[in-house]
């Protein structure tokens, strides 16, 4: 047949659709694409029980139950019958008064409902942000390690990203001269995620005040992905960023989802702290509006359930949280300095997450941390997070949201593991050492 030519019912030969090529590109670099290839290489003849250490779901752990008043909250919302509605596109009003007097607390000045918009998760406060902030030529900051939606939605909204470090020998704080050396007229803002995901760092105020000077004088505001607020258990506390609105404008990122430990009921929020009210005399307000009137919302009974869940969860429930992410921390900071294989730069102080350096030098028939995790999976159904997958290639991310007793097992299945691929010689020399001590 010839180009041109009609078959079947008029129908020209071939199609005229065809994917989005980014979005036909494979997702193994994203974490859930690595973690679902990571599942599908578990020995199923193992009858040992699949340790997850590679995601940031503590809800699959029973240790990590949301509060009563939580869920309260929701069923008595979805009883009243009066969230069966739409909600406004920027979300419910008593659930954005709440959400403003909910991060009130921790700042010098008040928020109002009007700084609030209401999302489906921080993912969708990720998507708006970076849409609003496109334009042609723009570049957005991002840190490494960090986390892969940034630049995956800076990628779909046509925003150039720029990888500034982090510095695991300085508790993973921000390499300012780098942030510098990477900005120009065409860059717009800069990402920063405290607590640390993936990295466990808590950022001290005086670092905090060192970012938002650097980004005054770039001329750029801030995109705080504050996620892991509260979960804190080191020396530095939570400070959120907001608390520098005065010097520099901050767009903050948060949700229920970890601190409340329930990430499937995808309620978000993107909030302007900015009380010299740049981002309205700029119009990033307006766009953000207009963005959200043309988007999905979060589910309306979760929104109601929202002023009850921000402000009347006890603090006994806050504290047995962070008690327990305080041992579990330990015990994974004192397992991983028994591994030879492994070497962890600071003990983790917030969030959920650890990142562990990988020595390939000291093992046998290990390419890179993939192979690394895909061998692990299959020989110990034990699931680790490969540092790529984060930004930082040959590194581990290792979750600590999990019962200690499980913590343990999979820690010790990971020593086990490194034991046994140690090269020769290495294993020689440990044999000698303690015989000599012997």
């Amino acid at each position: 047949m010839k180009e041109g030519e009609m078959e079947n019912g008029g129908r020209k030969k071939g199609w005229n659709f065809r994917p989005s090529a980014e979005l036909a590109a494979p997702t193994q670099i994203t974490i859930r694409g690595i973690l679902g290839t990571l599942m599908s290489n578990l020995d199923g003849g193992d009858e040992r029980p699949r340790i997850q250490l590679g995601h940031g779901d503590p809800s699959s752990f029973p240790c990590f139950r949301t509060s009563p008043i939580a869920e309260d909250a929701v069923i008595s919302a979805v009883r009243s019958a009066k969230y069966n509605c739409y909600s406004p596109s920027v979300g419910l009003l008593p659930a954005r008064r709440a959400i403003a007097e909910y991060l009130s607390h921790d700042l010098p000045y008040e928020l109002s409902p009007e700084d609030v918009f209401v999302t489906v998760g921080c993912i969708q406060a990720i998507e708006v942000t970076m849409a609003v902030l496109a334009h042609p030529g723009a570049n957005i900051l991002l840190p490494t390690p960090g986390f892969p939606i940034y630049e995956a939605r800076a990628a779909f909204a046509g925003v150039e990203a720029r990888h500034f470090d982090l510095l695991p020998d300085r508790n993973w704080e921000v390499d300012l001269d780098a942030v510098k050396a990477l900005a120009d007229e065409n860059t717009v803002a800069m990402v920063i995620i405290n607590p640390g995901n993936p990295c466990g760092n808590v950022f001290s105020y005086q670092h905090l005040a060192k970012i938002a000077e650097t980004a005054k004088k770039l001329g750029i505001l801030v995109i705080a992905d504050e996620v892991y607020d509260h979960l804190t258990f080191g020396s530095n506390p939570f400070v959120p960023m907001g608390t520098f609105g005065s010097v520099v404008p901050v767009l903050t990122l948060g949700s229920i989802s970890k601190r409340w430990a329930v990430p499937g009921w995808r309620l978000g929020w993107l909030v302007a702290t900015d009380p010299h009210g740049v981002l309205k005399e700029t119009k990033i307000i307006n766009a953000i509006s207009t963005y959200l009137n043309a988007s999905a919302d979060p589910a309306t009974f979760v929104q109601g359930a929202i002023p009850e869940i921000l402000g009347k969860t006890g603090d006994d429930f806050f504290k047995k949280t962070t008690s327990m992410l305080r041992q579990t921390a330990d015990i994974c900071y004192d397992r991983i300095k028994e591994i030879d294989c492994v070497t962890c730069p600071y003990k983790p102080e917030g969030s959920m997450f650890v990142m562990v350096k990988l020595n390939l030098s000291h093992l046998e028939d290990i390419y890179d941390d993939v192979d690394f995790c895909s061998k692990l999976a299959k020989e110990e159904s034990v699931i680790l997070l490969p540092g790529c997958a984060v930004g930082l290639k040959n590194w581990l991310r290792i979750t600590f949201a999990i019962d200690a007793t499980s913590l343990e097992d999979g820690l010790g299945r990971l020593k086990s593991f490194c034991q046994r691929h140690m090269k020769k010689q290495l294993k020689d020399e440990k044999r000698r050492i303690k015989e000599k001590q012997i």
